[in-house]
């Protein structure tokens, strides 16, 4: 059965793919990040999945357009809810790509990071299955956290060090965390 799968980066992408292979599925990426920043980053991360799909032979689709301000209207002012709205905008092009494209499945690659909140991520996809007439396939990928990134780095992919957008960047420089 054909899955598709919202790729946030290429080594995000690494687990969540093999997994999907071996649950019998023929996955193919879709790639829609609007909330990654600067537009060097958003190249980078870009040519990332792009070597990774050559490599591995998967077929990736890029939605056209780097949506930043429509990105920025949505998030802007939502302090902690911000990554909600950065959540619907993705998910919700995802869901339409998989019902355009004719996926009667898809899934996400956020749900493999330990950053990301993995519940909200898991409601928002479900409520856009949902709103375009398609299923979720879910599975916390999370479990090959370890995998994919000593994977990520024996490829030598290109590996980011933030979520994407300016907020995380932001964090990341002020609380030395990441």
């Amino acid at each position: 059965m054909k899955i598709l799968l919202h790729v946030c980066c290429a080594p995000c992408a690494i687990y969540p793919f093999s997994r999907l292979r071996e649950e019998g599925f023929e996955p193919a990426g879709f790639f829609y990040n609007p909330n990654i920043h600067p537009y060097l980053e958003y190249a980078k991360r870009l040519a990332a999945v792009r070597e990774f799909a050559g490599r591995t032979g998967v077929a990736v689709t890029v939605r056209d357009g780097y949506d930043l301000d429509e990105f920025l209207v949505r998030v802007a002012g939502k302090g902690r809810n911000r990554c909600e709205q950065c959540y619907r905008m993705r998910l919700d092009a995802a869901g339409a790509a998989a019902r355009a494209e004719g996926f009667g499945l898809f899934t996400t690659t956020l749900l493999y990071s330990r950053h990301q909140k993995h519940d909200l991520i898991r409601g928002v996809a479900k409520e856009m299955a949902w709103e375009h007439g398609v299923d979720l396939y879910y599975e916390d990928f999370r479990e090959g956290w370890r995998e994919g990134i000593v994977e990520s780095k024996a490829m030598g992919l290109y590996r980011q060090q933030y979520c994407g957008c300016v907020y995380s960047e932001r964090e990341r420089y002020q609380d030395g965390s990441r």
